[in-house]
C-alpha cells in the first residue's frame, strides 16, 4: 500500500557545472560525495549543496558581487525575485569553492597567493557555519556572478528520503585554477568529457546521479566550449524537471520517469523489472527513464 506519510519538504539548493576546454573538447568537472553522506551516496555529482542562511543575507552580498540589481535579474533570474537569484548564485559559488576548491571571485591587485590563502582557509574552515561570508568580508573577495549562467531547474521525485529545489547553474574554469576535492562531503574529483563521463557510468567506474547523468547527455549537444557559450547566452530556467520515480517490487529497485517519458502522466504506469537488463541503452542514447541497477543508474529504453 502506498505509504499515508507527507513527503519530506522541498529544501532549496544549488549547483554548478563546472566546464573548460581541454584537448579540443568539453570537460565537466564532477566530484564523488563520501559513501557516508545521506543523499546520493558514492554517486558522482557537479559541485552543489543546501542554500543556507547566509546566503540569503541580501544586504550583504548585494555589494559583494559583480553585477548590478537589473543585469543579475536578466542573467540569472528569468522569473526568480531578485533575491531568490541571488542567493542560489551565491550559494553556487559558496558550494562550489568549498566542495571544488574553485573560486569564482575577484579582488583588486589579487595574487595567485592570496588565491591560495583563500585555499587555505577553505581546508581549515569550511566545516564552520559562516566562514565563507566572513571570508567575503575579511579579504575584499567580490563574486563573480557575471560568470554564471542559468541551466536547469531539478525538483527531487516523490519518494526520495531528502528532496531538493535546485536551481543548476553552469560557468567556466576560471583560469589558473583547477579543482581540488575536500576530502570530507567529496572525495575524488576529476575532470572528463560528457561521453567518457556516460561510459564511466554504464561500466560501473563513474556512477552518476541522476540530473548529472541527464545534464551530461545534454552537454553531448556541445563539442567545445565555445558551442556551449553560444547556447548559454539568454538561456532561461525553462521548466521544472520534476521527474517521477517508481519502485519496482522488493528487492527489484526502482526507476526514474523523466517528464518527457510518454507515460510519464499514466497512473497506471508499470514496468517490467525481469525486461529491463535487456533494455539496456548504449552511452549518448536518447532516454527517459533510469534504472537502478545495484546502485548504478542506467539509461533503459
Amino acid at each position: 500500500m502506498p505509504s499515508s506519510n507527507p513527503p519530506p519538504p522541498l529544501a532549496r539548493a544549488a549547483t554548478l557545472i563546472l566546464v573548460r576546454q581541454h584537448a579540443g573538447e568539453l570537460q565537466a568537472y564532477l566530484l564523488r560525495r563520501s559513501p557516508a553522506s545521506g543523499f546520493m551516496p558514492g554517486l558522482f555529482v557537479f559541485p552543489g549543496g543546501l542554500v543556507d542562511a547566509d546566503d540569503c543575507d541580501e544586504v550583504f552580498w548585494r555589494g559583494r558581487q559583480d553585477l548590478a540589481p537589473q543585469a543579475l535579474g536578466e542573467r540569472l533570474g528569468k522569473g526568480l525575485r531578485f533575491s531568490e537569484a541571488l542567493s542560489y548564485a551565491v550559494a553556487g559559488v559558496r558550494e562550489t569553492f568549498e566542495e571544488a576548491g574553485v573560486l569564482l571571485a575577484a579582488k583588486a591587485g589579487s595574487t595567485d597567493e592570496e588565491l591560495k590563502r583563500a585555499g587555505e582557509r577553505r581546508f581549515a574552515e569550511s566545516g564552520r557555519h559562516g566562514w565563507f561570508r566572513t571570508l567575503a568580508e575579511t579579504e575584499s573577495w567580490t563574486l563573480t556572478l557575471s560568470a554564471l549562467a542559468p541551466w536547469s531547474h531539478w525538483i527531487t521525485p516523490v519518494g526520495m528520503p531528502r528532496r531538493f529545489d535546485t536551481r543548476f547553474f553552469a560557468a567556466a574554469l576560471p583560469e589558473g585554477q583547477d579543482g581540488r576535492p575536500d576530502m570530507r562531503e567529496t572525495t575524488e574529483g576529476l575532470w572528463v568529457s560528457p561521453r567518457q563521463a556516460l561510459a564511466g557510468n554504464r561500466a560501473g567506474r563513474t556512477p552518476l546521479s541522476p540530473p548529472t547523468l541527464v545534464t551530461l547527455h545534454e552537454l553531448l549537444n556541445f563539442p567545445t566550449l565555445d558551442a556551449l557559450n553560444r547556447n548559454l547566452e539568454g538561456r532561461g530556467w525553462g521548466e521544472p524537471i520534476f521527474p517521477r520515480l517508481v519502485p519496482l517490487g522488493k528487492g527489484a529497485g526502482a526507476i526514474i520517469v523523466e517528464p518527457w517519458d510518454p507515460m510519464y502522466g499514466r497512473e497506471d504506469l508499470r514496468v517490467d523489472a525481469g525486461s529491463l537488463p535487456g533494455r539496456l541503452l548504449p552511452p549518448g542514447a536518447p532516454f527517459s527513464r533510469l534504472w537502478n541497477d545495484g546502485g548504478i543508474w542506467k539509461p533503459v529504453a
